[in-house]
């Protein structure tokens, strides 16, 4: 059985030798980019001879993906009709995914034995600078996979964690492109105005990223709106997703449980708004 690190180029991207100029240079790299856009990449992270086997373990948990067909905004919450129609709060859209929930993924599996690798944790928190980082409490979200088949994507959102790796695992045979808007909001702003004219058609701040089989993706989904455009054929998209948090203990809500994963478990009602939130944003 191949270890975390056997999946990982260590050649070409030496993380567990912090004392490199190799690793140094990625870190720079890295950090300059999430300093000015909130998204890096890593391309082919993963050694290409190895991706076959995470295509194989995401063939075989996607049975158990929650599939969802819905209308949602761009925080995930209830209408509002305290606000005007065109706020953004009130603007629903379809939304038609699947997450494959977190404790569908063991010890052994090649995705969770990545999430929980040391070396990968540290990596990730030394190119967001964070002292304070931490895996993602959540039972059902810690790691999962997202498939997205034909004619399925995500509308704009923006995430509940403000950290989210994503692990490129196989792409569809078109569409499936992430856009995402930098920095769109803030801690201290929810900046509707600027939510409001994304939605409306304005794209100029939109940029377009195209993620290959292999590649890992670093994003502060947060503060920046985002989303994934259809997928067109028959073969899946698959992507690994690997959430980390500025606190301990962080869950997600009940309603965003209910949302991504079709069930919610104790440790989500226990979880009272806001005990776990260093700011006031919407999710």
């Amino acid at each position: 059985m191949l270890l975390a690190q056997d999946y990982v180029d260590t050649e070409r991207y030496p993380i567990g030798n912090i004392s490199s100029a190799t690793y140094t240079q990625l870190i720079s790299r890295l950090r300059d980019e999430l300093r000015s856009v909130g998204c890096a990449v890593v391309p082919g992270f993963i050694r290409a001879q190895h991706v076959p086997a995470l295509v194989e373990e995401a063939d075989s948990v996607a049975p158990h993906a929650h599939r969802s067909f819905n209308r949602t905004n761009a925080y995930f919450t209830r209408d509002d009709e305290s606000l005007p129609r065109a706020h953004p709060v009130r603007r629903f859209y379809d939304r038609s995914n699947a997450f494959v929930p977190a404790d569908n993924f063991a010890a052994q599996s090649p995705l969770r034995a990545l999430y929980e690798w040391p070396p990968l944790m540290a990596f990730i928190r030394d190119a967001l600078e964070e002292r304070s980082f931490h895996r993602y409490a959540d039972p059902l979200a810690d790691v999962i996979i997202n498939v997205v088949e034909h004619g399925s994507g995500f509308p704009w959102h923006f995430d509940t964690n403000n950290y989210t790796v994503t692990l490129s695992i196989q792409n569809g045979e078109a569409g499936g492109l992430f856009e995402y808007v930098p920095n769109l909001r803030s801690a201290a702003a929810e900046n509707y105005a600027g939510v409001q004219a994304i939605l409306d058609g304005d794209h100029g701040l939109v940029r377009s990223l195209q993620l290959n089989p292999g590649d890992l993706q670093i994003f502060k989904g947060r503060y920046s709106l985002h989303r994934v455009t259809a997928v067109q054929g028959q073969r899946r998209r698959y992507v690994g997703i690997f959430s980390f948090v500025d606190r301990p203990g962080m869950v997600a809500k009940v309603e965003r449980a209910m949302q991504l994963y079709g069930r919610a478990l104790p440790v989500h009602y226990a979880a009272r708004k806001g005990e776990n939130r260093n700011d006031d944003l919407l999710d």
